[in-house]
């Protein structure tokens, strides 16, 4: 499966399938969830939230490949995320794009 953030794929020719989605709401321990509270008091990464959203994007981005793959796809052109808080601590992810079969 080639995923792409472009609206084309050099050298090759498609046709549209339609519009594919992978969501992921993720969260991360309450005890890193204190811990971040008093990391934000100094600055500094919040390493277990970087953790937390690299996972769901992931997560997100393989769900949104088998979505592609069980419409026969080839490839994801144009992907795009979108991130929202659902709750302190918790994060959805959600990644799309347009599916696409080789002609």
């Amino acid at each position: 499966m080639i995923l792409v953030n472009t609206d084309y794929i050099p050298g090759k020719d498609f046709e549209m399938i339609g519009l594919v989605r992978g969501t992921m709401i993720q969260s991360v321990h309450v005890g890193k969830d204190i811990m971040n509270s008093f990391r934000t008091l100094v600055g500094g990464e919040l390493t277990s939230y970087t953790e937390m959203m690299n996972e769901a994007r992931a997560t997100a981005t393989k769900r949104m490949a088998d979505d592609a793959a069980s419409m026969g796809a080839d490839a994801v052109i144009n992907i795009r995320y979108a991130s929202s808080q659902v709750m302190q601590g918790a994060a959805e992810i959600m990644a799309y794009g347009t599916a696409v079969k080789f002609v």
